[in-house]
């Protein structure tokens, strides 16, 4: 499956360099939603950050299929939304999610996550 994603490779810029790998759904990169909820887990391997990063509105269907999820660069989904970058340096277990205010607010329970 070919993605046409909203920011081309060649417009990425330096906003938060050398953080390594992340996780994001294409509603970020492909449909361009901003990052609704965002979480660190304990990372896969040497280069994963531990970070994964969803709109908030894939249902379980959609996170089910891996098409719809890929490893990023965390500088790349800065990216798409710079709002995340305040939030990075946060410890494994953490979790954020958009308020409806549009500010990142601390998840409380953040073990659990949906992907």
């Amino acid at each position: 499956m070919t993605k046409t994603f909203r920011i081309p490779a060649a417009d990425i810029r330096p906003i938060a360099p050398g953080l390594g790998a992340c996780y994001a759904s294409d509603h970020i990169t492909v449909d361009g939603q901003p990052v609704g909820f965002m979480y660190r887990e304990e990372p896969d391997g040497e280069t994963d950050s531990g970070w994964r990063f969803l709109s908030g509105h894939e249902s379980q269907d959609y996170l089910d299929d891996p098409d719809h999820l890929q490893i990023y660069d965390v500088n790349t989904i800065a990216n798409y939304d710079p709002d995340i970058v305040a939030w990075l340096s946060a410890p494994y277990g953490s979790a954020f999610a958009r308020s409806a205010s549009g500010e990142f607010m601390a998840e409380e329970d953040s073990d659990e996550s949906p992907v």
